[in-house]
């Protein structure tokens, strides 16, 4: 279970990759406000890798990774609605937080719970979820550009591709931890 954390920190820190150019036209941002917008992720990194833990200490191990969750989701559907750039980037900061939270939580949970003999190989396992969570988001915007005829083409229920984007995180997510729950 805590190895998702690590798919949804690679998904939430891959999906940008395929969205940046549609990013600039759809806000009208110029290329340091988009590179800002593409970025800002790493202040949401920095608290939430800064506070995990200690939220952690007070609530909960698993109680706090499913609030980690529902944050990847919130972030990921924010992500895909976001109608300016202020929001844009409000939504990746709080993505950013999650990814910052899940590189401190699930390698924690899993030191905490794991036997000694297997400890180490799950460890490496959520190490793998994030290369794979990157690959999905890589795949997954390929896929949809090539369907949509690219990222700023209007694409399933008259969005743009890249908002779609965004929105297959918190349907991957979804659908990971369902497979997944506690």
């Amino acid at each position: 279970m805590a190895a998702i954390g690590g798919f949804l920190f690679g998904f939430d820190s891959g999906v940008i990759n395929g969205a940046v150019d549609a990013l600039a036209k759809a806000f009208g941002t110029q290329a340091a406000g988009t590179g800002f917008a593409v970025a800002s992720v790493l202040l949401g990194c920095a608290v939430g890798a800064f506070g995990a833990g200690t939220l952690a200490d007070s609530l909960g191990r698993r109680p706090t990774m499913l609030l980690n969750a529902i944050l990847f989701f919130a972030s990921a559907v924010a992500t895909g609605a976001a109608n300016s750039a202020g929001v844009f980037i409000a939504a990746r900061i709080a993505g950013g937080i999650a990814i910052g939270a899940a590189s401190v939580l699930a390698p924690m949970y899993i030191a905490e719970v794991a036997p000694a003999h297997i400890r180490g190989r799950l460890a490496s396992l959520q190490q793998m979820a994030i290369v794979t969570g990157l690959f999905c988001a890589f795949l997954s915007n390929d896929i949809l550009a090539r369907l949509a005829g690219g990222a700023s083409a209007i694409f399933w229920g008259g969005a743009p591709t890249w908002r779609w984007m965004f929105w297959m995180e918190a349907r991957a997510g979804s659908r990971v931890s369902d497979r997944y729950s506690c």
